[in-house]
């Protein structure tokens, strides 16, 4: 039986999923390229556990999911980079232990009312066909804002990443650009949350940029290649996880993994290949014939 490419958009939740999965994907690859360039790929993980904790605080509090959980993540990005800064400190344990701290908050409030577990399933696991049109709208609301602040500040960024240490010397303002920078990373992960879960999140802001270093060496085509291959890889992911009846979180994981695969054996074939062709064409050239020297 052929396989019917339109069936899945008569359902409006597949609707709603697969733009969300659009944009999640693409403003985790944005994202992502700073988070693995800065050498903090841990923080995604963490930070999606911090903001867990933020949420259920939110929920007993009766506040915006959005907001709460927003807010508590940028000051826990805050308190790591602060505790980051200290060089008794490195950055992996300041995310090991804010974030699994916070994370505590929240299972240890759980446990306190069993009766709104379940609340919290979406949080933990993802859930990306009961995405609403007001999610959809907050997911467009923090791509739109992120990529604004990625284009203004695109050379403030660039320096701040590569060369911390420097920046400050040639004018940038790197305190103020690394908390927008961690007001961007919340806002991304609390925007995601209910597309792909706590415990995927890392791989969705860690795979697309990872990929895409693979295939170039320019960081402005990796910037996009990550945007690209985010939101390609979540629109694909939802196709199959519709035809193939699994998780579509999993699903967009797994293909995500699957496309690194054939990255990383594109790259190394292209690397044994290039010592090759470069020896090949370091050959002296053959002498010309005797009749072309008469």
């Amino acid at each position: 039986m052929p396989l019917d490419v339109l069936e899945p958009f008569h359902y409006d939740f597949f609707r709603h999923g697969l733009i969300a999965a659009a944009l999640v994907g693409a403003l985790c690859g944005l994202m992502g390229v700073y988070i693995v360039l800065r050498r903090m790929s841990y923080i995604g993980h963490g930070l999606s556990h911090a903001v867990f904790g933020g949420a259920v605080v939110s929920h007993l509090m009766g506040w915006n999911f959005y907001i709460g959980a927003g807010l508590w993540g940028f000051l826990s990005a805050l308190l790591i980079d602060a505790a980051a800064r200290r060089r008794r400190i490195g950055s992996d344990a300041a995310i090991g232990i804010i974030t699994t701290s916070s994370f505590a908050l929240g299972v240890a409030l759980i446990s306190r009312g069993r009766g709104f577990t379940r609340n919290f399933e979406a949080a933990l696991f993802g859930n990306i066909l009961g995405v609403t049109a007001a999610d959809l709208w907050v997911i467009g609301t923090v791509a739109v804002a992120v990529a604004v602040f990625v284009f203004f500040a695109y050379k403030q960024l660039l320096f701040a990443t590569f060369d911390p240490e420097v920046a400050p010397v040639y004018g940038v303002p790197s305190r103020l650009i690394d908390a927008l920078f961690s007001l961007a990373l919340a806002a991304t992960i609390v925007a995601s949350m209910n597309v792909v879960g706590v415990t995927l999140i890392a791989a969705t802001i860690v795979i697309p940029p990872v990929t895409a270093r693979l295939l170039s060496d320019r960081f402005s085509r990796v910037l996009l290649g990550s945007s690209a291959l985010g939101a390609g890889i979540g629109v694909a992911g939802m196709y199959l996880s519709y035809h193939f009846n699994i998780a579509s979180g999993a699903s967009i994981v797994l293909l995500g993994a699957a496309v690194f695969m054939l990255a990383l054996t594109y790259s190394a074939t292209r690397r044994r290949s290039l010592p090759a062709l470069a020896m090949r064409t370091a050959r002296p050239a053959s002498p010309p014939a005797p009749e072309l020297l008469d």
